[in-house]
């Protein structure tokens, strides 16, 4: 199998956005979730983990002033990505970065992206760091929102009980089942996954625990605006 960074997931690219809705239920009703929580006025959008590209497509569409740069390490995703954008006819209002997300947090003053941004968007790119790394990222999200500004995140979240962990693997596989995937022809063309910077295998961690660090890092108000078993949205305002 090829050797992957963490989130990129399927050997070649070209799989990731089919193969990923037949990994994961529900997947276009969680990242059409991000958009509906912006402000269609959002003007300056930073996404973290913009993997191939369609949050930023859902994003663009519906804030019409947007303007989104994007932190990727993967540069076959940044490519297929811009690709995609392009295509849609939204290139003048999309900047993609190759970088560790990890090190904007640690070090922003590296990063000629500004700061002041209206939202901050992620989807299944956060759950790779360990806690620690989890909350320094939500602080430095936190530090560069603009006064309104509001942050989403899309990811899986650890069962708080094996109880619950049985639970949403029985889901997983019923929803796998009854959509006719096949999960070992899925599985086939997984790719084995690297360390790359501050980014790991799976680091779930619990709900509670991402909202006490958004809480920590200095958000005002925080939200789930939804959640299936083991995947939730969440965030909240500054």
């Amino acid at each position: 199998m090829s050797q992957l960074f963490p989130g990129e997931v399927f050997a070649n690219t070209i799989d990731f956005d089919h193969g990923i809705r037949q990994l994961l239920p529900r997947y276009d009703e969680i990242i059409d979730v991000i958009p509906r929580c912006l402000p269609t006025s959002s003007r300056y959008i930073l996404e973290l983990g913009c993997g191939t590209g369609e949050v930023s497509l859902k994003v663009l569409k519906r804030c019409p002033e947007a303007h989104i740069v994007a932190l990727d390490y993967s540069p076959r995703m940044l490519q297929f990505a811009q690709a995609k954008i392009t295509a849609a006819g939204y290139a003048q209002r999309w900047t993609g970065i190759q970088a560790d997300f990890g090190d904007w947090a640690i070090n922003p003053e590296d990063f000629n992206i500004g700061r002041e941004f209206d939202a901050c968007v992620s989807s299944l790119a956060i759950h790779h760091l360990y806690d620690e790394m989890k909350l320094k990222l939500f602080q430095q999200i936190a530090a560069s929102l603009s006064q309104n500004g509001c942050f989403w995140n899309a990811d899986p979240i650890l069962p708080e009980s094996p109880t619950l962990a049985e639970i949403y693997q029985a889901v997983r596989e019923e929803w796998a089942s009854q959509q006719g995937t096949n999960l070992a022809d899925i599985r086939a063309k997984l790719g084995n996954s690297s360390p790359q910077g501050h980014s790991s295998q799976d680091q779930l961690a619990t709900l509670d625990t991402h909202l006490q660090m958004l809480t920590q890092a200095g958000f005002q108000t925080v939200a789930v605006p939804w959640k299936y078993y083991g995947l939730a949205v969440f965030g909240g305002w500054r």
